[in-house]
């Protein structure tokens, strides 16, 4: 070797490795993402079973199984494949959970010192809101029950052979669809216990009323708590729930409840005297915080727990010691657990909880709590989906035991978070938001701005790991996502304050934060594209119908008109009485005033629809209203119809892709900074 190629191989070896930066994500890595859903602790504390999600590529769906990890972080194994809701016996031997069986879903419960397995029921629906009795001999669950269907005629008598078109289907029902479901079969949501070794369920509850969990045993074992409308003119009311005490013996009913308003999520207390609920005084407001109460087991002496906290409360659950209740709440874009005292006192336990919505970052968790005293729950951050955390009622930090999708997200370069709040043009307002830069940014170079905008309305984003503007930035884009006035976790005036005003004022906060992004140098004014879905693809349709500065935008299933909204979406009789002064005959006006068909003919922007054709809660019909009118106007337009699709139009991996996929194409196409139709003025 000579002397210059024995030196030039020193060099070689001298020199450090050459460090290439990962790739960002790509749509196909929402086939690997996996996350943790529905932690369920052992009574002792010492292990958790939980839902491990991930996607299956071949089928194209999101596949469920059930793991166990110790709470020591030591042993990490799966239990069943396919199988959802599980929990665990009282003494903590046995595993019940949902899989597919006989006839469909069934109740399985799985012995965990030997793994032998039976087969529960063999009913013909799915059951849902599984709960084992104290002494762990019954299980309790709720199980959709047929009514007779109305028959208005008789059809002709078909000769043998005969190919005839199929009868007609009569709907006399006032709740006859839903978004997810189709059109709704003549059932009702009715209670059941069955032997915990398997047998034939016995029904507890009658009449033509949906029965909703979760389900709540007494101590005793002799009764079970459940929540229902069963007014007379309950689907006219659905805001009116009570919480009913049922007898286990013979079904007899007694209702705990009486005021107008919601009264649901019923937990007993471990000594079986007090009931705690959540639910809040009916004014008919858009937007409520909902309250923790307790009160006693004839239904007396009721009292406000959480009167001092301005934020909603979810799923109440007793500490072991009688005096306390655990709670989860939103604040200002993250997700706590708490621990609620009877006379009001709250203490903090984590304030990481999320990471269920995968797709865009809503404020979402689950948690249980074990009688000794720790608690599992989901816990998510900007880089990570959820994982099963641990932390104990008596304090201390949180303890991550899972790290599900750590081995995916390592290998990739995500764009960076960062959160920021910014004063409202409007009022002054504070508003919270969020903006995600594209990985390798650079604040000296210009880059496009996207604005995402939530549903809801009466929802929240928050500061977790989200696939969809992941992707976005992961295009190059600035990604800014807010959340205006009427969102959750800022108390009753935030939330209430588009109360028969929306979407009103929200479009000044949004306006304003973008305006804020664009000071900081780094976004290029003539390249700004704004999406949304729900809630948000009402305000994107807003947005252009009130400014030009958005070079394009993507409506995502939104009401264009609140007036056939109204009248089509599956939620009707809730909608005209909450976010409305009265229905549309009444108040033509209201309608008309706050729908953005109203201003589409200031409409330049280019503009596209996307919509699953099976959206039952904006109907494609909203979105169809608004692209024939932007047609009609010649303004460049698009109707994406997604077969197979409701309203979550990520539902299935494969739609989370192509949805972000025709999001970015529809920009990239009008994307040149020479399109008439559009300029950066406000």
């Amino acid at each position: 070797m000579t002397p210059r190629a024995l030196l030039a191989l020193c060099l070689l070896v001298a020199m450090p490795p050459a460090v290439h930066a990962a790739p960002p994500l790509a749509p196909a890595d929402v086939f690997d993402l996996q996350w943790a859903a529905d932690p369920q602790v052992s009574p002792d504390g010492r292990l958790v079973a939980y839902v491990r999600h991930r996607g299956d590529l071949m089928k194209d769906a999101y596949s469920g199984d059930l793991w166990i990890v110790s709470t020591d972080g030591r042993e990490h194994r799966p239990v069943v494949s396919r199988a959802s809701s599980p929990r665990w016996s009282p003494d903590g031997t046995r595993l019940l959970y949902v899989a597919a069986g006989d006839s469909g879903m069934q109740v399985f419960v799985r012995w965990l010192d030997t793994g032998a397995t039976t087969q529960v029921t063999r009913v013909q629906q799915k059951p849902s809101d599984l709960a084992w009795s104290p002494d762990g001999r019954s299980i309790a669950f709720v199980l959709p029950v047929a009514e007779e269907a109305p028959r208005l005629a008789e059809p002709l008598p078909k000769p043998a052979g005969a190919e005839w078109a199929a009868p007609p289907k009569v709907v006399e029902k006032l709740i006859y669809r839903a978004d997810g479901e189709g059109y709704l079969a003549d059932t009702r949501q009715q209670v059941f216990v069955v032997s915990a070794l398997g047998g034939t369920p016995r029904q507890l509850t009658t009449g033509s009323f949906d029965h909703d969990g979760p389900l709540a045993w007494t101590p005793d074992g002799q009764h079970l708590l459940v929540s229902a409308n069963r007014h007379p003119d309950g689907e006219y009311d659905p805001a009116n729930s009570e919480v009913h005490e049922i007898r286990v013996a013979d079904g007899a009913l007694r209702t705990l409840t009486t005021r107008q308003g919601p009264d649901h999520s019923p937990a007993v207390s471990p000594d079986g005297k007090r009931v705690a609920y959540l639910g809040f005084d009916d004014q008919r407001h858009g937007y409520e915080n909902t309250r923790l109460y307790v009160m006693d087991r004839e239904g007396r002496d009721t009292r406000v727990v959480s009167a001092a906290l301005d934020r909603s409360v979810k799923q109440p659950t007793w500490a072991p010691s009688g005096r306390e209740l655990v709670v989860h709440y939103e604040d200002e874009g993250s997700v706590k657990l708490a621990s609620l005292a009877l006379d009001g006192r709250l203490r903090v336990l984590a304030d990481d909880v999320g990471g269920l919505s995968i797709g865009r970052p809503y404020a979402s968790g689950d948690y249980s709590v074990s009688k000794s005293g720790m608690v599992a729950y989901t816990a998510a951050g900007p880089d990570r989906l959820a994982d099963v955390t641990v932390v104990s009622l008596r304090g201390g930090a949180p303890k991550r035991l899972t790290d599900l999708s750590g081995d995916l997200l390592a290998q990739r370069s995500l764009g960076r978070l960062e959160e920021f709040w910014v004063p409202s043009s409007h009022d002054g307002l504070r508003v919270q938001a969020w903006m995600i830069t594209p990985p390798g940014f650079d604040p000296t170079q210009k880059y496009p701005l996207l604005l995402e905008i939530h549903g809801g309305p009466f929802a929240a984003y928050g500061p977790t790991f989200a696939m969809e503007q992941q992707l976005y930035a992961a295009a190059g884009y600035v990604v800014v996502y807010v959340n205006p006035r009427g969102s959750t976790g800022y108390g009753k005036a935030f939330g209430n304050a588009i109360h028969h005003a929306y979407p009103g004022h929200d479009y000044d906060d949004l306006m304003s934060v973008v305006d804020a992004v664009i000071a900081r140098g780094f976004i290029d004014p003539t390249r700004l594209f704004v999406t949304g879905g729900s809630g948000g693809g009402v305000l994107t349709a807003w947005i252009v119908g009130k400014t030009v500065r958005f070079r394009a935008a993507v409506v995502q299933k939104p009401v264009i008109n609140w007036t056939s909204f109204v009248l089509t979406a599956d939620r009707y009789t809730f909608f005209w009485k909450y976010w409305f002064p009265g229905t549309p005959w009444e108040q033509p006006e209201q309608y008309w005033a706050r729908s953005p068909l109203s201003l589409v003919g200031n409409v330049k922007t280019p503009t596209m629809l996307l919509t699953g054709e099976e959206d039952y809660r904006t109907p494609m019909s909203e979105s169809e209203q608004y692209y024939q009118a932007l047609q009609l106007r010649r303004v460049p337009t698009a109707l994406v119809r997604v077969p197979g699709a409701g309203h979550g139009l990520d539902r299935r991996p494969s739609q989370l892709a192509t949805k972000v996929a025709y999001v970015l194409a529809w920009f990239e196409r009008h994307a040149s900074p020479d399109e008439a139709t559009n300029s950066p003025a406000r």
